[in-house]
């Protein structure tokens, strides 16, 4: 909006810096970390007290958990409101990619939000029908993909460490591209299992998102590290902010011992939007190695159901891989903290793909 105003009145001096996107991608970030922290208290409340017994916790999972019951969910709706009122502030409103990643991020939080409000009435773990909530997410990503491939013109999947190289998908992009924003949505969902364990890795794939945005987005530095150039996808590095800035917010609120859990409402909305993002800017598989933290945790479910199903025995002690690892003896902050260094770890090396090619 702020964009907008600043086209439309001409600003000049010190307000001319609306025009540039890094100024305001960190007024995103900002204004997103501020909305989530006023707002925090009172959602938070507001949960408690509608939900009473809060979040289910599963009889089988790690008995630490237990003495979480009564933890409000569903705080992934601070996150959302955080977000979208700063996204709307400073991106341009005119950007399809803004409106098409957008719906994601809400469409998906919408699923998340029905599926923890049916765990929460019934007292339940179970929720959505899991085919009923995977043909929603499709839908909406289908939508999404259609609306980022009209704009960007392009249906090539690029490859990393590979300079201007791309395979030409054609119609199997969409399917491709909507199964990248599920795949990255559910992942994050599962990895969401104890305090601060989500939420930061998804500050952090966010914070090289909006580099890699802003780069591609620029012709000039695209063109000198051999990476695709999407015209206005340096608007996403706005979004790639605030999702920080909402997501530092929450996680002020969800450090251990958490105040209140994203559930799947934050989860599946932030990880679709990092879905979003990374098929907008053409680096799907480079998402794959900055998320390689959630590509771990829903590889860890995979194996772990396959292997259970046709031998009877489990290859992790719990899946997803963080309970394995609280079965070993591991308390839930050092999980928490190694899993972090992990996830910057495997952010540097996504970013290192932008030049070592």
């Amino acid at each position: 909006m702020f964009y907008l105003l600043a086209e439309m009145l001409d600003f000049e001096g010190i307000f001319n810096l609306v025009r540039y996107q890094t100024f305001r991608a960190g007024a995103a970030m900002m204004t997103a970390l501020f909305i989530g922290l006023i707002i925090g208290p009172k959602f938070i409340n507001m949960l408690r007290v509608r939900q009473g017994k809060g979040q289910p916790i599963r009889a089988d999972g790690p008995e630490s958990h237990q003495k979480k019951v009564g933890t409000p969910t569903m705080g992934g709706l601070m996150i959302l409101t955080a977000l979208s009122i700063s996204m709307i502030l400073w991106m341009d409103l005119s950007n399809p990619f803004l409106w098409a990643c957008l719906a994601v991020t809400l469409g998906f939080g919408v699923i998340g939000f029905l599926d923890d409000y049916d765990k929460v009435s019934k007292s339940s773990h179970k929720g959505v029908p899991g085919k009923v909530r995977l043909l929603g997410e499709f839908v909406v990503a289908g939508i999404a993909t259609y609306i980022i491939v009209q704009e960007v013109g392009s249906t090539a999947l690029y490859l990393p460490f590979l300079s201007d190289t791309g395979l030409e998908l054609g119609w199997f992009f969409y399917p491709f591209a909507a199964t990248v924003i599920v795949g990255a949505g559910n992942a994050v969902n599962l990895t969401d299992g104890l305090d601060g364990l989500a939420t930061m890795p998804v500050v952090i794939a966010a914070g090289a998102f909006a580099l890699i945005c802003y780069l591609v987005g620029r012709a000039d530095f695209s063109t000198y590290l051999g990476i695709p150039h999407v015209l206005s996808a340096g608007e996403l590095a706005i979004m790639c902010t605030a999702i920080m800035g909402a997501g530092l917010a929450f996680l002020w609120y969800n450090a251990p011992p958490a105040a209140v859990f994203m559930g799947d409402t934050g989860s599946l909305a932030l990880g679709g939007a990092l879905g979003a993002i990374a098929v907008a800017s053409h680096h799907e598989i480079v998402l794959a190695i900055i998320g390689g933290l959630f590509v771990l945790e829903a590889v860890s479910v995979i194996v772990q159901v396959f292997w259970f199903k046709r031998t009877g025995r489990r290859v992790f002690r719990m899946a997803p891989i963080h309970h394995h690892f609280e079965q070993l003896g591991w308390s839930e902050s050092k999980v928490v903290i190694r899993f972090w260094i992990i996830a910057i770890v495997l952010a540097v090396i996504g970013l290192a793909t932008l030049k070592l090619r």
